[in-house]
């Protein structure tokens, strides 16, 4: 009687990082949400400038802007309209 025995197979090799992953919607939202306020960590500060993408910054930035004065312009026309 013979039993064959297999050796354990290796795991996978870990990939290696050689770029960065892309930065999601939501990262580049939080980002240019507390950028708003001035406020940003500095090791999120440095992953943003490798992940985020300039053009990704600037239009979130404006939609979010747009989104900011849209909000003040209906507060304060419903304050306007009910103070009668």
């Amino acid at each position: 009687m013979v039993i064959c025995v297999r050796p354990p197979e290796a795991p996978p090799p870990a990939p290696t990082p050689s770029e960065p992953r892309p930065a999601t919607f939501m990262q580049v939202a939080g980002a240019v949400f507390w950028s708003f306020f001035g406020v940003r960590k500095g090791r999120h500060m440095l992953q943003d400038t490798v992940t985020i993408k300039p053009l990704h910054v600037v239009v979130i930035g404006l939609l979010s802007g747009l989104a900011f004065v849209l909000t003040l312009v209906v507060l304060v026309t419903y304050i306007t309209r009910n103070a009668g």
